[in-house]
């Protein structure tokens, strides 16, 4: 007769209450946070910097199946220091509201998240799914002043490449602040001409592109980092080649190439920067072998002593009637 352990069936009722609770608070954070996502997503429509916006959480959950063999092999429990982080985010969503800070309101959202996956499975469910909560951050909108402090740099920068790669290619401009002086027109390289949408894009790309590939962690390293060039790399060309078109062909053709052709052609030609980039990486560095196939030198004597160990007895002999023969052949050409 099989007997139940007592604290077997307590631990199993406390998983079941804690994995409804998490539930039901899930439901609860979805109406305190309505106003905000509906904030967010009216953001993703309307603003061409943020519209990848919804690719996010799409890629998120891809992420989270890519890992799901760590959820897998971590033991069923809950915590109720889940409860901690949905206060934590509760506080920051209310100071937000208060100081009328949105970002505040809308990164609150993350460590609700964590919360709820503590609470419904544990410490190791928020270390399964703490790449896919994180990578959510690339779908908040930037507060408007850091907005503001990056878009400037971004311009000058673009129009200075811009300007010297026209110069470069025979064409006469000359950078005045954000305007770039032709022979024919003036290309004025506002804020939305300075490659803070290609940026955060590329980037929140190439972030999600290091959780999910299987290179060396100097690799994932300098992918994330070279975000940032490639995609300045990327906004000078469109810049450049509006000019040259400006110049050799005519207006209007420069503006269909500007506002239409490049804006789908950018995101390729970062694709294919970044291509080139783990091509030049995977021939300059050597990628070492895995530790489980490494050769040991001590592993090789104790396999060579057991070897010698284990020799059969008729080696020997074998051994000894072929180096008699040699011996024997060797008198007969003597002699001979």
């Amino acid at each position: 007769m099989m007997r139940h352990d007592p604290n077997a069936v307590n631990r199993s009722k406390q998983l079941d209450f804690l994995v409804i609770l998490a539930g039901l608070l899930g439901v609860v954070l979805i109406w305190f946070y309505w106003p905000a996502l509906s904030v967010m997503v009216k953001r993703w429509s309307t603003d061409p910097r943020y519209a990848h916006g919804y690719l996010v959480p799409v890629f998120a959950l891809v992420v989270l199946w890519h890992r799901r063999d760590r959820l897998a092999a971590s033991a069923p429990g809950s915590n109720w220091g889940g409860l901690g982080l949905v206060g934590i985010a509760l506080a920051l969503r209310m100071v937000g509201a208060y100081l009328y800070v949105g970002w505040l309101e809308a990164v609150s959202l993350l460590p609700a998240l964590g919360g709820l996956c503590v609470l419904a499975r544990g410490w190791p469910a928020l270390r399964w799914a703490w790449p896919a909560i994180a990578f959510l951050v690339f779908m908040l909108p930037l507060p408007y002043r850091l907005e503001g402090a990056l878009a400037s740099p971004l311009q000058r920068v673009a129009t200075k490449a811009s300007t010297y790669a026209l110069q470069t290619l025979g064409f006469p401009a000359l950078a005045e602040g954000n305007v770039i002086h032709l022979e024919e027109v003036e290309l004025g390289v506002v804020e939305a001409c300075s490659g803070l949408s290609m940026l955060f894009t590329f980037f929140a790309m190439a972030s999600g592109m290091v959780m999910v590939i299987r290179r060396p962690w100097i690799d994932k390293v300098v992918i994330v980092a070279s975000a940032v060039p490639i995609a300045l790399i990327v906004n000078t060309v469109r810049i450049t080649v509006t000019g040259v078109v400006h110049e050799s062909v005519g207006s209007d053709m420069a503006n269909l190439i500007f506002h239409d052709l490049a804006g789908w052609l950018m995101m390729p030609m970062a694709i294919g920067l970044l291509w080139l980039e783990l091509k030049m990486m995977s021939w300059l560095l050597i990628e070492p072998p895995p530790a489980s196939t490494a050769l040991n030198p001590l592993d090789l004597a104790r396999a060579a002593r057991d070897a010698r160990d284990h020799r059969d007895p008729n080696d020997a002999k074998r051994q000894a009637g072929k180096q008699d023969a040699s011996a024997a052949l060797k008198g007969l050409l003597t002699n001979s």
